[in-house]
């Protein structure tokens, strides 16, 4: 028996909804109760009750946590949508208020992270005091999800893999380089074919980063694979193995500047391919119902776009 829309309505706890989700996040009731200052007892008793409410399981309980059904598979990409939209409006009816306040969440990718979001953000901070800037830092692809699932107001990522609905506007450019121990059988050369780079070992980032997935299908359609000896999940982390020896590797130029400008022993080789010039961009379900906050945000962020790039 189906229950009604409006009673429905009346007897859904949002407390609830917000620790579903918390156990959904972190994969255990213990964990979420810790995260969330509840007795694990209550939270589960919650979660039971959510269950009776909506008249199916929406947990699997195991001895390593929990899983989701599909019905809570369900329900979470519902919650993350009502959740939302509750802090969008907190945040809107905020701004009545004198100044901008609230939170903005934003999901960067590694690259935005390390190269441009420091200085940028900062600014952004120093002339809006009241506004805090909830910043996570994941894989690109990461990022896109999270936006589309409701996790983040604003995404910073490349996208060359596409963004599916999300809206994208142009923030900055980064440029791809071949990095190489001083001496290495390549350092001399002003500037390199990644084709010429597969005859030795790399040291990669996760699999699934933007940089290595581009990588990745360059070599296929060369008909070659990676001589991949060890992989990271920083460029710091990557700079430090090339330094000593593992292998060679790509990372964006500025990161390298920022990172290893003090030390030697590392170069730098352009590379010809026209995929190492990538864009980075913003994304967002839709720009023009961000609350106040977030769209004070873009409009700095886009300020910082290079003219170029905004044709």
């Amino acid at each position: 028996m189906q229950t009604p829309a409006h009673s429905l309505t009346r007897r859904l706890d949002l407390t609830s909804l917000q620790l579903f989700v918390a156990v959904c996040e972190l994969g255990s009731i213990g964990k979420a109760a810790e995260r969330e200052f509840i007795a694990p007892s209550a939270l589960s008793k919650r979660l039971s009750d959510l269950e009776a409410t909506l008249g199916t399981a929406l947990l699997h309980r195991h001895s390593r946590g929990v899983h989701l059904t599909p019905a809570g598979q369900n329900l979470l990409h519902h919650a993350r949508s009502v959740l939302f939209s509750l802090e969008r409006m907190q945040s809107e009816l905020s701004e009545y208020a004198d100044g901008a306040r609230g939170q903005v969440r934003m999901h960067a990718s590694i690259s935005a992270t390390v190269q441009f979001l420091p200085e940028d953000l900062g600014a952004f901070i120093h002339a809006h005091q009241g506004i805090k800037i909830d910043l996570e830092e994941h894989l690109s692809s990461e990022v896109i999800r999270a936006v589309q699932e409701g996790a983040a107001d604003l995404g910073v990522c490349n996208t060359a893999d596409g963004a599916g609905e999300l809206q994208t506007l142009p923030y900055r450019q980064d440029q791809l380089v071949l990095v190489v121990p001083a001496g290495h059988a390549l350092a001399e050369q002003g500037t390199v074919a990644f084709e010429e780079t597969l005859a030795f070992d790399h040291v990669g980032l996760h699999s699934n980063s933007s940089i290595y997935v581009a990588m990745r299908q360059a070599a296929a359609a060369l008909g070659q694979s990676i001589r991949l000896r060890i992989q990271v999940s920083g460029l710091d982390a990557m700079g430090r193995m090339i330094l000593n020896g593992l292998g060679i590797g790509v990372m964006p130029l500025r990161a390298f500047t920022l990172m290893h400008s003090a030390g030697g022993g590392l170069s730098t080789v352009a590379l010809r391919d026209a995929w190492a010039t990538r864009q980075i961009e913003l994304v967002a379900r839709d720009f023009s119902t961000l609350p106040r906050t977030a769209r004070l945000l873009v409009d700095h962020l886009t300020a910082m776009t290079p003219q170029g790039a905004k044709a």
